[in-house]
């Protein structure tokens, strides 16, 4: 891309040249000074921008544009010596003509340097005779438009300007055209530019032998002298404007240069117009002389053998290339892989190598078949899913397989093991796919893992797959999923093996082990761990498990007859046979022995009180079901009953030092159970759908309180937390519309604080609900911050002014600097979306004091204020102690 400066001059040489033409058409007596004049200022603009363009190449790289500003500066001086010899006689030269002949080696030199280093130099006879051709060609086209310039020279002056001139034209254009081939890739763009420019300096060079040598032509060559000339300066310009070096790394010593055809066109359409030339004038009755036809005749020779070495280059390739394709035959046909080619519309277009022992298809019937539309239904993205990753870069997803449907119509797993494209990374390319019948391979795998992980009598999975299933709830229960393990232990096995055989036994087992699939759940894992001993992961919690073991108990109690071989089913001793179950919770951070022992020794507990029934490890699942039973049962009296009640913890500002808002924190005190925790109740009230009565009165008594302390002339916000469950009932608004109205308090003094798990939730309706609370005045606060569902991709999207930061991320923010590190990132981040960040659980003085440190403005936990009821709240806020939110000195951060 030309810089501004080569712009620049480009413009002016462009007005130049439309001045110079009409002062010279119009023959005012000015043109002998204001030509020269111009083309002076021309060429030292140019000499100037080709300097500057080359002082800013690496050192190796500026030395042509360095020579080219030289010849352009060399031919500016000339102009300036033409100058001062307003009476100079055209015919006889002068003084003028010396800088621009030395220009002309100087340019030459230019090109020359334009070459890469000897050592990576292939010229070959190739370029040499298009070289050669050119030359030749300019010559003898230079020879036929000037030979009546030439009969009319008088003296040797004008003999060497007429046969000079044209001359050094065609040796420019020859030494031109052998730079363009021989040059680089990389500046073969500049070489094309360079090779304009000594066309250009040809055609000065032509007019200018024509303007000297014939008087009644010298006005129109004089036009055509003028405009080359600075066609020159402007390609010239062109050339060092797209001159872009490689690093010498990337094209080592000794590699290889693609020769370009344009070299061999541009000679033969140069001997091709010189020949065309000479035969018209002699068709036109111009004498043909001796030089002249020994210059065509070279000429013709030397085409010919340009030609030949086409031919020999063509038979060449042809027989490197038959060998090529004969060589990458015989491998393809060599391997067990199939190698499909397909179009850009995914269209077979050849197969090669085992195409119907691979593939169930002769290769003719592939052939212009869409491969997708062969493969089975669920595997039709596999073409797809290959194309994207290519597109991407490697397929990283290979080997892939994919069900393709044979000729038979059955069905064969074939395996992608390796892709490429067709052509590069342009648009439209196809691709080509090596594929692999696996079928026979897959089902071996698949019966070999059968084997190992399914129990030959029952079917159902063994130890080993249990083991991998309770290692899988395991890492699932670290993410906060539930799950519980079952032993499942049959009273009474012993007894039918004894008595009725081990046939009867065999039959029991089978029978239990389809008792226990039917009551189970198709995401719950049934397995048979030995002799009369199963076992199942049930992916839930206790209330779940301890209902499906109750389930299985009742089921398993029987009293039936167990006949020996070859006897009617009558005929065998009637036994009784029941089960025991062990329940244990899956716990994060257990092992799979440790849960395995915990419920086993629930089931031997179970054993020794008598048999037939449920035990939980340690009975706490007993006791949590239980006391779970009893709070659903009593929750929705609570309200009514007066055993709700509100508490308020305070929410200080760090550089306040005051109060500046509360969070109404619901509390529940049970007459029998004592203190329920919020945490429990509230997820009690969400599942059994009373979370929105709950949180309507929390709305309405938090809000009618708050007023009354308003009221006293206290500007505190109130935070109200709110269920997503609320949010989902689409009556939010309103709730908070009414306990606004009906307590008289202001809507920007609600806070309204919802779960970071809304953002999981992607409905535009939720966003509704919460922009229209924002719109009513509402402060929207995004609580438990990190806790575990945090998006910054859905943060964007919520109308929410604040950010309640998890108590998780304070409690080791004063010991750990990778803590600390993360709470100053959530600081900025709220910072940077504009949004409030408060820290919840600050319980020490050394939390408050990182905290700070950090940037965080507001905070709230027990070393601010615990919570309080109504009551005691004025006081609690009127005599905050403004010492507890630190003084004014800077702490480190760990």
């Amino acid at each position: 891309m030309p810089d501004a400066a080569t712009r620049a001059v480009v413009v002016l040489l462009a007005v130049l040249g439309a001045g110079t033409t009409a002062l010279q058409l119009s023959g005012a007596e000015a043109a002998a000074r204001l030509v020269p004049a111009a083309l002076a200022l021309g060429s030292g603009a140019a000499a100037a921008v080709l300097a500057r363009r080359a002082a800013r190449l690496p050192r190796t790289a500026r030395r042509p544009w360095q020579a080219l500003a030289a010849a352009g500066a060399l031919l500016a001086l000339g102009q300036v010596l033409a100058l001062a010899r307003p009476d100079r006689d055209l015919r006889a030269g002068g003084v003028e003509d010396l800088p621009a002949l030395l220009a002309v080696p100087v340019a030459v030199s230019a090109a020359v340097l334009l070459l890469p280093p000897r050592a990576e130099r292939r010229l070959g006879t190739r370029v040499v005779l298009d070289g050669l051709v050119v030359t030749i060609a300019v010559a003898l086209l230079g020879d036929v438009l000037l030979a009546d310039l030439l009969a009319a020279v008088r003296g040797p002056a004008e003999g060497l300007i007429a046969v000079g001139y044209p001359l050094v034209g065609a040796v420019l254009c020859g030494i031109g055209l052998v730079t363009l081939t021989a040059v680089s890739e990389d500046r073969r763009r500049a070489a094309g530019w360079l090779l304009a420019s000594f066309v250009a300096m040809a055609v000065v060079a032509l007019g200018g032998a024509a303007g000297r040598t014939a008087e009644d032509a010298a006005p129109v060559a004089g036009v055509v002298t003028v405009l080359a000339w600075l066609a020159m300066l402007g390609t010239a310009l062109g050339a060092a404007a797209a001159d872009r070096p490689a690093p010498a790394a990337d094209f080592p010593p000794g590699s290889r240069r693609a020769l370009p055809l344009r070299g061999g066109v541009l000679a033969h359409g140069a001997a091709t117009a010189a020949l065309v030339g000479l035969t018209a004038g002699v068709v036109a009755g111009r004498p043909l002389h001796a030089a002249e036809a020994g210059a065509a005749t070279v000429l013709l020779l030397l085409a010919a053998v340009r030609t030949l070495s086409w031919v020999l280059d063509a038979a060449r390739l042809t027989r490197r290339l038959e060998r090529t394709e004969g060589w990458f035959r015989a491998l393809v046909h060599s391997g067990d892989a199939v190698t499909v080619e397909l179009d850009a519309a995914g269209r077979v277009t050849s197969a090669t190598g085992a195409v119907e022992a691979q593939l169930g298809r002769p290769e003719e019937d592939l052939r212009g078949r869409l491969l997708v539309g062969l493969l089975h239904e669920q595997d039709r993205d596999l073409v797809v899913r290959v194309a994207a990753a290519l597109r991407d870069g490697a397929p990283d997803g290979l080997p892939a397989t994919g069900r393709l449907r044979t000729a038979d119509g059955a069905w064969r797993e074939v395996e992608v093991s390796g892709a490429a494209r067709t052509g590069g990374r342009r648009t439209g390319d196809g691709l080509v796919l090596h594929l692999r019948d696996v079928t026979e391979r897959r089902a071996s795998h698949r019966e070999l893992e059968r084997l190992a992980y399914t129990d030959s009598l029952t079917g159902l999975p063994n130890r080993a797959r249990f083991m991998a299933a309770l290692d899988g709830a395991l890492a699932r229960a670290g993410r906060g999923a539930r799950a519980c393990v079952l032993l499942v232990d049959l009273d009474g096995f012993k007894a039918v093996n004894d008595l009725a055989g081990h046939d009867a036994g065999d039959r029991l087992l089978v029978e239990v082990a389809a008792a226990l699939r039917a009551e189970a759940r198709g995401t719950d894992l049934v397995a048979r761990l030995g002799g009369d001993e199963f076992a199942l992961v049930v992916d839930g919690g206790p209330d779940e498990a301890l209902a499906l073991a109750e389930r299985l108990v009742a089921t398993l109690d029987r009293t039936s007859r167990h006949a020996a071989p070859g006897e009617p089913e009558t005929a065998g001793p009637v036994l009784r046979v029941s089960a025991s179950v062990g329940v244990t919770e899956v716990l994060s951070g257990a092992d799979a022995s440790a849960t395995v022992r915990e419920a086993d020794l629930a089931l031997r507990t179970v054993k020794a009180q008598g048999k037939n029934g449920v035990r939980a490890s340690g009975e706490a699942l007993v006791e949590e079901s239980a006391r779970r039973s009893r709070l659903a049962r009593d929750l929705p009296g609570a309200i009514a009953r007066g055993e709700l009640r509100l508490v308020y913890q305070p929410v200080a500002g760090a550089e306040e030092r005051r109060v500046l808002g509360v969070e109404a924190l619901v509390r529940w005190d049970h007459p029998g159970l004592g203190p329920v925790p919020p945490e429990e109740f509230i997820g009690l009230a969400e599942d059994d759908g009373l979370i929105v009565p709950l949180q309507r009165w929390v709305l309405a008594t938090a809000t009618a309180e708050h007023a009354r302390l308003v009221a006293g002339g206290r500007d505190l916000k109130l935070g109200v937390n709110i269920s997503v469950r609320h949010l989902q009932a689409r009556c939010l608004v309103e709730d908070v519309t009414r306990a606004l109205e009906s307590s008289g308090l202001p809507a920007h003094l609600l806070m309204v604080e919802v779960t970071e798990s809304v953002l999981m939730d992607d409905d535009e309706r939720l966003l509704a609900e919460l922009a229209e609370l924002s719109a009513l005045g509402c402060v929207v606060s995004l609580d438990d911050f990190g806790k575990g569902y945090s998006s910054l991709a859905y943060l964007a999207r919520l109308p929410v002014q604040v950010l309640k930061m998890d108590r998780g991320f304070v409690s080791g923010i004063d010991t750990d600097p990778r803590v600390a590190a993360l709470v100053g990132s959530v600081v900025d981040l709220g910072r940077t979306l504009g949004m409030d960040v408060v820290a919840e659980g600050v319980e020490t003085r050394a939390q408050l004091e990182v905290l700070t440190a950090l940037g965080c403005r507001f905070l709230q936990g027990w070393h601010i204020g615990r919570p309080v009821p109504a009551a005691d709240l004025a006081d609690r806020v009127d005599g905050f102690d403004p010492a507890l939110v630190g003084g004014p000195g800077v702490v480190a951060v760990p």
